[in-house]
């Protein structure tokens, strides 16, 4: 490969970093301007230019220049201002960058774009993606269920670019080795449909055995070209994601981000707020708002904590409720899930069963101690909710996680002085501290973003043969250790700023806890050196 084919190979290219020596060799004298510049001042250069240009769509659109060019430069970039520009990679100005992506769309970004209604291609996709590179990690999305917006069919493929931008940043993995997949199985949303600008199939979308059958045949072709994978399913509807999971969660190394990436944060951060306030878990109750695939997913991950922490599953059950469309869920309602139907209730536990039809009746019939929203039902944790909690609870626990920001159930400056400071909370979306009555709150974001990278990188590191609940809660606990129990406003999660720090930590509590279960194919026994020889470093 010389010249121009260099250049035009962000895995390859260093732009003005090649050496004179390095022009020689590749042929690409005459083709860089005259001086050799090294990767910080590269960096440098393009910081600045960062700053001039509008804050949100604007600014993500150049870091995908640098991205969609030079893969070395973008990690290096993104790992000095991980903490400024995570929201502008990822959420919550992915979500604009979705709903425009047909209209602005300008590179692929080495992703793979395959349409249920040609299964028989799928393999000559992935190989055409894949070239001669190793694939480790997929991140695969149908769009159907893109928390906070919907339905953006193959649009959505901006959400797998994303969560593998992450997976780089946090945990060093190798953006080589990384494929982003979008599976277009059409869209129910109208606008694209009409849209002649819109990129993908333009029919409704296909369920049932068709899709099913192109699901079957993807994961066994990938699972055949791709020795050593690990795939991660993200934003998937309703109806298919917990399916899917759980049909090869026992039979492949795999992991759904909404499910269980978003019940994990969760969990980490109720942990946090316990380490704080030296309360038990099992001496909480649980209620969601917002009974979905994510919400039933970090209802399961809290449930299932509660049982490793000593309660048996019916005891357990006890302690949890959901809130949906429908108001209380109750075991007599006739369109429950097969993941909510679990932690529905029975009418006869409350004298006005019938009468609980929104969340304010729910929460003063149950007195939760915590409130989780996955709604994207905005202003819905009300002043009245919030001061009737902390009526009870020395310190409810009330996370708003829908996103993006316009969705939220609360802002967080509200939660603090309606429970005068008494609340334990965290967000989905980036929050500022809050100044109250003296005290900083620095607001603890639950960003999956903290968790799936060292959770990946664990498993790979351990080639582990498939992904357990135990190594699931491992990595909630090893994060729990970096939450601050004695400065007061302290959040219950750590900062973003950190995430490179306790990405690491993570992954060696699930390797080590994969090597402890005997799910570890590696031949190295040192789990710790396991992890560090398997990250890869921006540097040319």
């Amino acid at each position: 490969m010389q010249g121009h084919d260099i250049l035009n190979n962000p895995f390859l290219n260093k732009g003005t970093a090649f050496t004179a020596e390095e022009r020689r060799e590749l042929g690409l004298v005459g083709l860089l301007p005259a001086t050799i510049q090294t990767i910080e001042e590269q960096a440098n250069q393009a910081y600045h230019h960062f700053q001039l240009k509008s804050k949100g769509i604007e600014q993500r659109h150049f870091l995908m220049e640098i991205f969609n060019t030079n893969r070395t430069l973008f990690y290096f970039l993104f790992g000095q201002h991980v903490e400024e520009m995570m929201p502008i990679v990822y959420d919550p100005v992915v979500a604009e960058s979705i709903e425009r992506y047909s209209e602005l769309f300008v590179d692929t970004q080495y992703a793979t774009y395959l349409s249920v209604k040609h299964p028989e291609d799928i393999e000559q996709a992935l190989r055409n993606a894949a070239g001669d590179r190793k694939i480790r990690l997929i991140v695969v999305t149908d769009a159907e269920g893109i928390l906070g917006i919907g339905d953006w069919g193959t649009q959505g493929v901006d959400i797998s670019v994303g969560k593998l931008m992450v997976y780089t940043a946090a945990a060093g993995i190798d953006p080589s080795s990384v494929l982003p997949i979008v599976i277009d199985a059409g869209t129910n949303r109208q606008e694209l449909l009409d849209n002649p600008l819109y990129l993908g199939e333009k029919h409704e979308r296909i369920y049932g055995e068709e899709y099913d059958q192109f699901i079957e045949k993807f994961v066994t072709t990938v699972e055949e070209l791709f020795p050593k994978l690990y795939l991660h399913w993200e934003d998937f509807g309703r109806s298919n994601a917990a399916r899917i999971l759980e049909k090869y969660k026992t039979k492949i190394l795999t992991f759904n981000d909404d499910i269980q990436g978003t019940g994990i944060i969760t969990l980490a951060g109720i942990l946090g707020g316990l380490a704080v306030s030296g309360q038990s878990l099992l001496d909480q109750t649980y209620l969601c708002f917002g009974a979905g695939t994510a919400g039933a997913g970090i209802t399961r991950r809290i449930w299932g904590e509660m049982v490793s922490q000593g309660l048996s599953e019916e005891e357990a059950y006890k302690r949890f409720y959901m809130v949906d469309k429908q108001g209380l869920l109750f075991d007599d309602m006739d369109d429950l899930t097969p993941e909510q139907r679990p932690f529905a209730r029975k009418r006869s536990e409350f004298e006005t069963g019938l009468d609980l039809t929104n969340l304010t009746a729910a929460v003063k019939a149950i007195k939760p101690t915590i409130l989780v929203g996955t709604s994207t039902q905005p202003n819905t944790f009300t002043e009245e909710i919030v001061r009737f909690m902390s009526s009870y609870a020395d310190h409810p626990f009330i996370f708003p996680l829908s996103n993006p920001t316009k969705l939220a159930e609360a802002k967080a400056a509200d939660l603090i002085k309606w429970s005068d400071g008494k609340a334990f909370v965290a967000t989905g979306i980036p929050s500022e501290p809050v100044e109250y009555k003296g005290i900083q709150y620095n607001i603890g974001q639950a960003n999956n973003a903290l968790i799936y990278p060292g959770l990946g990188l664990g498993a790979l590191a351990s080639e582990a043969t498939r992904l357990t609940d135990e190594m699931i809660s491992a990595a909630a606990h090893a994060l729990n250790g970096f939450v601050d129990v004695h400065q007061p406003g302290a959040p219950v999660l750590p900062p973003v700023s950190r995430l490179t720090e306790f990405s690491e930590t993570v992954a060696i509590a699930v390797a080590k806890k994969a090597l402890e279960q005997g799910l570890a194919q590696t031949s190295e026994t040192d789990m710790e050196k396991a992890v560090r020889d398997l990250k890869w470093f921006p540097k040319y």
